[in-house]
């Protein structure tokens, strides 16, 4: 079984303390929930730190000269390329995101207004869509360099 899908009652019980708590005292559930949020934060820092400073992992029992053609080809360069066309594509995606959020509204606003100008509001849509593809195109223009 996946690990996801045994975490899932694990984030639904949260979610669930989180609601009563918040239910229940509303002033101080806020500064709970802040304070849980900065230590899970933390944690979460902790580990990517680790993970980012932890070295190659070796395989023992290995035959000698595959041992040895794998720490040639390991380098850290494959996993630097990998993190950097990550935070390209949730940047852009981010980005993109606020830009539909905004034009569409925009132009769901206009288009109550003059419905004629549905294609003209759609290109704008679409443009700011784009900002999205061109993480992508970066992410996989960084992938295939590591």
């Amino acid at each position: 079984m996946n690990l996801w899908f045994g975490a899932i009652p694990v984030f639904l019980i949260a979610a669930t303390g989180a609601v009563l708590l918040v239910k229940r005292w509303r002033k101080s559930a806020f500064k709970v929930l802040a304070a849980l949020n900065v230590a899970v934060m933390g944690g979460a820092l902790a580990l990517l730190a680790g993970a980012l400073s932890a070295g190659p992992a070796v395989a023992t029992g290995q035959v000698p000269a595959l041992a040895a053609a794998a720490a040639d080809t390991t380098t850290g360069a494959g996993g630097s390329a990998l993190i950097a066309a990550a935070i390209a594509v949730a940047g852009s995606s981010i980005g993109a995101a606020f830009a539909v959020a905004y034009t569409g509204s925009a132009a769901l606003a206009a288009m109550s207004e003059r419905p004629e100008i549905f294609g003209r509001a759609m290109v704008v849509v679409g443009l700011a869509e784009g900002i999205a593809i061109y993480g992508l195109i970066i992410a996989i223009i960084l992938i295939g360099k590591a």
